[in-house]
C-alpha cells in the first residue's frame, strides 16, 4: 500500500511546501493538493516548487475539475512539470465541488467529465487528441507520462471511472462502503473490456493519531467532522438525482450508510470548506466521523487500513486538516506505514 499526505494549500505557501518536504522524509509516496482557486493559494504553483524542492515524492490535485480550467491548459501544467522534473504528476480530477460552486457554478455533465479525462491524458501523455474540431499536440513534449485518477461516490460516476480511469479516488474510509464501491468499479471496467487490477484504488480521508480515550477520541472527531460535511456535499447531489437509498425510486444499490446521515443537512458555507471546526457539519453524527476517518492509536489505524487493503486498496491518502499535522506525519513514518509494507527479510 503507498501513502498519501493531502494539503490544503493555505497561506504561507511555503508552509505547503514545508509540511510536503516532511511527509517525504517520513515515507509517503504522494502529496495532493486542494484545488479550489477562491478558497485557497494556485495549487500547480506550489507544486512546482514541491517537486524542486523533494527527490521521489509524486504530487497532484485533490481534486480538479473540467469547468475552472480549460482541458488543454490542465495538461500543459502536467506535461511541463512532468518535463521538468521527471514525470512526478499526478492528475486526481472530478465533476466540481467547491472550485465550481463558490463562483455560482455547477458540476459537469458525465459526458463532459469523460471527455475532459481522454484529452488531458493523451496530450500530457504526448499523443495527439481531436478537441474542438482540430488534431493537437505537443510538440515541445518528449517524455511525459500521467494517470488520471477519478474521483467519484454516484452509480454513474463509478461506472465512468471504471470504464476510463487509471485510479479511482473514494473520499471516505468506511470499509463496507468502500467495498460496494470497489467491487462496482471493478465490475465496469470488466463489462469495458478493461482488466481491473490495471486501476489503481485510493482511499482518502482524515488521518488523526491520539490516544484511546474518550477525550482523546471526541478531540479527533471535532477536528475532523468537517470531512462529513464535505462527502455530504456529493451525497446530496446524488440524493437529489436518484432519491434516497431504499425509496421507490431510490439509488437503489448505494450503501443507506452514505446517504442516510445527510438527512439534517440544512445548506453548507464553502467559507469554511475543509476546516476543522467548520459550524456548517453539526449534521454529521460522531458514528459517521468514525466510520468516514481513520482516527485513533497507531494500531487501530494499521488494523483498519490493512481491512481497506483487503479490499484492494493501493493508496490511503489521509487529509491533514487538524492541529496536529507533524505529529500524524511522525507516527505514519515511524509505525503505520512499516507495518502496512510487504517484509523483506535479509536472510531466508
Amino acid at each position: 500500500m503507498d501513502f498519501g499526505a493531502v494539503l490544503q494549500t493555505n497561506p504561507p505557501a511555503w508552509r505547503t511546501v514545508q509540511l510536503a518536504k516532511l511527509a517525504e522524509a517520513h515515507g509517503f509516496s504522494h502529496v495532493w493538493t486542494f484545488d479550489s482557486h477562491l478558497l485557497w493559494q494556485e495549487p500547480y504553483v506550489i507544486h512546482s516548487q514541491i517537486l524542486a524542492e523533494t527527490k521521489r515524492i509524486t504530487v497532484g490535485p485533490f481534486v480538479t475539475n473540467p469547468a475552472t480550467r480549460d482541458w488543454t491548459v490542465t495538461a500543459s501544467v502536467f506535461a511541463t512539470l512532468n518535463e521538468m522534473y521527471g514525470n512526478r504528476t499526478i492528475c486526481g480530477i472530478g465533476r466540481g465541488d467547491s472550485a465550481v460552486r463558490v463562483t455560482n457554478g455547477k458540476p459537469v455533465t458525465m459526458r463532459e467529465l469523460r471527455e475532459s479525462i481522454h484529452v488531458i491524458r493523451e496530450l500530457a501523455n504526448c499523443r495527439e487528441v481531436e478537441y474542438k474540431g482540430s488534431t493537437l499536440r505537443f510538440p515541445w513534449a518528449q517524455d511525459s507520462r500521467l494517470d488520471v485518477w477519478v474521483a467519484a461516490y454516484g452509480p454513474m460516476a463509478l461506472k465512468l471511472t471504471g470504464e476510463v480511469g487509471d485510479g479511482f479516488i473514494l473520499q471516505l474510509a468506511d470499509v463496507d462502503i468502500a467495498k460496494w464501491m470497489i467491487a462496482t468499479v471493478r465490475d465496469a471496467a470488466e463489462k469495458a473490456g478493461r482488466d481491473p487490477d490495471s486501476i489503481a484504488f485510493c482511499v482518502a480521508a482524515p488521518m488523526y493519531i491520539g490516544e484511546d480515550t474518550a477525550e482523546s477520541r471526541a478531540h479527533m472527531r471535532d477536528q475532523c467532522r468537517w470531512f462529513g460535511g464535505m462527502v455530504g456535499n456529493h451525497v446530496a447531489d446524488i440524493v437529489a438525482k436518484y432519491g434516497a437509498a431504499g425509496s421507490s425510486d431510490g439509488v437503489g444499490a448505494v450503501p443507506p450508510a452514505l446517504t442516510d446521515y445527510i438527512a439534517g443537512r440544512q445548506g453548507y458555507d464553502y467559507n469554511e470548506h475543509g476546516r476543522a471546526g467548520n459550524t456548517h457539519t453539526a449534521f454529521v453524527p460522531d458514528e459517521i466521523v468514525d466510520r468516514f476517518c481513520v482516527l485513533g492509536t497507531a494500531e487501530q489505524h494499521v488494523e483498519k487500513l490493512e481491512r481497506l487493503r483487503e479490499l484492494g486498496v493501493t493508496q490511503f491518502a489521509g487529509y491533514l486538516q487538524h492541529d496536529s499535522k507533524e505529529e500524524t506525519l511522525r507516527v505514519y513514518g515511524e509505525t503505520v506505514i512499516p507495518a502496512l509494507r510487504d517484509h523483506v527479510t535479509a536472510k531466508a
